[in-house]
């Protein structure tokens, strides 16, 4: 098998009250690891099985969609999970911090601008915090389970913080309100990681 389900790094619970133990249990144990079975099965036996997950989503309009869809959801995940923390909600500092301000005005600008991206996005998708590639930060956000390292993005970089706004991620306890599910990410962002991909 080419990819693997990575384990979580912390507790189901360790997100608790902001992001339920139950759909972090299903989210990772049943969406991830569906996105990482079908994804070996779309390239099983293929040349594609030697690629990076990050490779193949740079040159994703040359697969068939199964690995897009697939491909797209592992590497997503794989990000997400590493990105949130028990404890979240302090805020970036340092280069990272320079560079929202720069970039947004303020960290309160950021958090309404990338709110406004997760939130307006009709349907499955993600919001996400990108390095473009001239090095500077921008917000944007990606249908099903697209992302900006994609050849097919409308606007590309590389993620640095995504949120996930499928349904799947936020029902079981948020119901149909994803703006207060989007407010409580905030409190769970372990920006210490955002920075580390940041600086990369």
């Amino acid at each position: 098998m080419a990819f693997t389900l990575p384990a979580l790094p912390y507790a189901f619970n360790a997100l608790e009250p902001h992001i339920d133990a139950k759909t972090m249990e299903i989210h990772h144990g049943k969406h991830h690891n569906a996105y990482v079975t079908n994804l070996n099965n779309a390239i099983a036996g293929k040349p594609e099985e030697n690629l990076s997950i990050e490779e193949l989503c740079k040159n994703i309009s040359k697969y068939p969609v199964a690995v897009r869809n697939n491909g797209g959801g592992h590497y997503n995940h794989s990000l997400f999970w590493t990105i949130l923390g028990p404890n979240g909600g302090k805020g970036p500092t340092g280069a990272l911090a320079d560079a929202i301000n720069g970039a947004f005005g303020n960290f309160g600008e950021f958090q309404t601008k990338f709110a406004a991206a997760a939130t307006g996005r009709f349907g499955s998708g993600w919001a996400w915090l990108i390095k473009d590639n001239a090095g500077k930060l921008a917000i944007t956000s990606t249908p099903n389970q697209d992302n900006p390292l994609m050849d097919v993005a409308e606007q590309k970089g590389t993620p640095v913080l995504g949120l996930d706004v499928w349904e799947h991620a936020y029902y079981l306890h948020y119901q149909n309100r994803r703006p207060d599910y989007v407010t409580a990410f905030w409190n769970v962002v372990n920006w210490d990681e955002v920075a580390k991909r940041f600086a990369k």
